[in-house]
């Protein structure tokens, strides 16, 4: 298939879109499907397809919306046309995308990666929330199918009158992200001797995040277990204020990589109370890392973990339940058999899978909207890797 995304984000940006495109995009290939990616000018990655021109998110610069680009992505497509446009960003240059495509009968997928309508609550800006789902309504049911991460995301869309619903689940490396990666060395540098517990938060840096939480978890911790150590990985709006408050803390900036790895094999516990995710790659990371993982149950953690066994999972909003657990989670006897049935949750489920189902289900819709078109594409299914 020749598959073009559409996308305001792009590797590598440190956020769970961006990753999850990557692994989309090199997966198809790896199965041989030509895919090209139109992106924002500005984003640093070495990848085919268009740049079009952006501007930065008031307040938030580090994030690009593309521009409209209709008539110029017509002409593109007309001249060069894929079997299938995946729009993964609901921004300008994303509605502009399925409006081309429709122009000229393309089958268009979307993908429903951020819940943007529960951003403008954390931004002062409620007023905005009923028009922003709107807005997001009306791109999606635009296209022909939207896929979702997770099960609850997708029963609170139906509720709001999206339609044509895909379940997109999310994989994880388990070779990059892996207790083997734990490193003495840096836990050394955190002040945390081999016995000593540590707490550790990956993401931005936020007000959508929950920070208060997070910062009265470590606090909390840091009070009843004297050598604890609290770590923050990520930036954003929010860390020169968290910084000054809590120097105690230790923050390391955006972290990539085998460096991103490492941080998450030489903690302990993996905390993470947003209520804003539609999915939260983090928390498979996590696991995948050998994390005890406290987290809402909603979203990764309703999809994968197990109250008790593989991680905590706590009843959505509750915030004195999620203190609860976490102080249980540093007390428990059990807390390392819980990391180890983590990393074992994680190992099934890998990105190889979530890349063959958004195939099979590209294939389905160019099927199911233009059936006379199935046939003009080659199938070339890949050997299997030994």
């Amino acid at each position: 298939m020749k598959i073009t995304f559409v996308s305001d984000t792009y590797a590598p940006q440190p956020n769970g879109v961006a990753t999850t495109l990557q692994r989309l995009v090199h997966g198809l290939r790896d199965r041989g499907n030509e895919v090209d990616v139109i992106r924002p000018a500005v984003l640093a990655c070495d990848e085919e397809g268009m740049r079009v021109p952006s501007v930065a998110l008031p307040g938030y610069p580090e994030v690009r919306v593309g521009l409209p680009m209709r008539l110029i992505l017509q002409s593109r497509w007309y001249r060069r046309r894929p079997d299938v446009i995946y729009v993964a960003t609901e921004t300008p240059l994303g509605a502009s995308a399925i409006s081309a495509a429709l122009a000229l009968n393309i089958p268009v997928a979307s993908g429903f990666h951020t819940n943007f309508q529960q951003y403008m609550a954390h931004y002062q800006l409620p007023l905005l929330e009923r028009a922003t789902m709107r807005y997001l309504r009306h791109v999606h049911n635009r296209s022909h199918c939207t896929f979702v991460p997770s099960v609850d995301v997708i029963e609170e869309l139906d509720r709001q009158g999206f339609e044509n619903l895909e379940l997109l689940p999310k994989g994880v490396d388990t070779r990059q992200f892996s207790p083997k990666r734990r490193d003495p060395l840096l836990r050394k540098r955190w002040g945390a001797g081999e016995a000593t517990r540590v707490g550790l938060y990956v993401g931005r840096i936020a007000a959508e995040k929950n920070l208060p939480l997070i910062v009265k978890t470590f606090t909390e911790l840091q009070s009843r277990f004297p050598d604890f150590r609290g770590v923050f990985v990520g930036d954003g709006p929010k860390l020169a204020a968290l910084k000054l408050e809590h120097p105690e803390f230790i923050y390391t900036g955006v972290l990539f990589g085998d460096d991103l790895a490492r941080h998450y094999a030489s903690a302990d516990l993996f905390v993470f109370p947003s209520m804003t995710e539609t999915f939260g790659n983090v928390t498979l990371e996590a696991m995948a890392s050998g994390l005890g993982v406290v987290a809402f149950d909603y979203a990764a953690a309703k999809q994968h973990l197990v109250d008790g066994k593989n991680g905590y999972a706590v009843p959505f909003g509750d915030e004195d339940a999620f203190l609860e657990a976490a102080l249980a989670a540093m007390r428990s006897q059990d807390l390392d058999q819980v990391r180890e049935n983590a990393r074992q949750s994680a190992r099934k489920v890998r990105w190889k899978k979530v890349v063959k189902r958004f195939e099979s289900r590209l294939r389905s819709l160019i099927h199911r909207e233009y059936p006379d078109r199935e046939a003009g594409i080659e199938i070339e299914e890949p050997a299997e890797a030994a």
